[in-house]
């Protein structure tokens, strides 16, 4: 039978490879800043590719319908007019073509991508797109609770280690790792977790107002709140001050399905 999933090849130093670099957040991001001072723990050849504004909520989406313009920043360093996954697309099929990366993350964002937010993330869309396109990938998100104080440094204390020992291990094309660093302090941290996508409950803040001419409009308010009563979740993890971390897989058939509707459809 073949192998769906052919595994990557371990790479057990990341020193001298290809690092591509990708956000939701836009150029100008601190997390931007936090992934590359990651990235250069790791390896010299480093490429940065993001969006030129923040892009956050974006998802999976592609621009098709105007110009995508290329900015060069610095050496090795781009912006582009267009969603994470253009970042992605249009890095690795132009800019890298004669040398494609060894490893795409995206990150860090603001913020974190727990249970279905991983369908709405445009920094899981960046990695997502990395996969897709077969490379390895991986996405890393930082909690928070105070938007003026974001332990950044929770993530850059522990993402080298944890990029690098996920590399060494390989894991199956097709599929991204999902990373989630808990809004704490390093010494705070209890460890990490794998942990499967969780499940936030039912009730979005949809916000119905008025502006001030008196016409109705729509706000997407706050977060779902979470269900951490399910064991083995991202959130529940998170929750409990662990680092998830979250294989996702960019084929979202249901086997089991399949075989029903065959038995179904014969």
């Amino acid at each position: 039978m073949t192998d769906r999933n052919p595994h990557f090849e371990p790479l057990a130093d990341l020193k001298g490879r290809r690092i591509l670099i990708s956000n939701d957040d836009g150029i100008a991001a601190p997390g931007l800043v936090v992934l590359e001072r990651i990235a250069k723990m790791l390896s010299d050849d480093i490429w940065v590719v993001a969006p030129a504004s923040e892009r956050s909520g974006a998802g999976h989406s592609l621009t098709l319908h105007e110009p995508l313009r290329l900015n060069k920043l610095a050496e090795q360093r781009y912006s582009i007019n267009g969603t994470p996954t253009d970042c992605v697309m249009i890095a690795v099929n132009h800019l890298l073509k004669d040398q494609p990366p060894d490893l795409v993350l995206s990150g860090v964002n603001m913020g974190v991508n727990l249970g279905e937010d991983v369908h709405y993330s445009g920094t899981v869309a960046a990695a997502m797109e990395g996969a897709l396109l077969g490379y390895r990938a991986i996405a890393l998100s930082q909690d928070f609770s105070d938007a003026e104080n974001v332990p950044w440094n929770t993530a850059l204390h522990f993402a080298p280690d944890l990029i690098q020992k996920a590399c060494a291990q390989g894991w199956p094309k097709q599929v991204l790792i999902n990373v989630n660093f808990p809004g704490a302090l390093p010494d705070d941290v209890k460890g990490i977790k794998v942990a499967r996508q969780g499940k936030h409950k039912i009730g979005d803040d949809l916000v119905y107002r008025h502006d001030p001419r008196g016409k109705p409009y729509f706000w997407i308010g706050s977060r779902r709140l979470a269900d951490t009563s399910v064991d083995d979740t991202d959130l529940k993890a998170v929750g409990e001050n662990f680092i998830s971390v979250t294989p996702l897989n960019v084929d979202l058939t249901h086997d089991s399905t399949i075989a029903a509707l065959r038995n179904t459809f014969s």
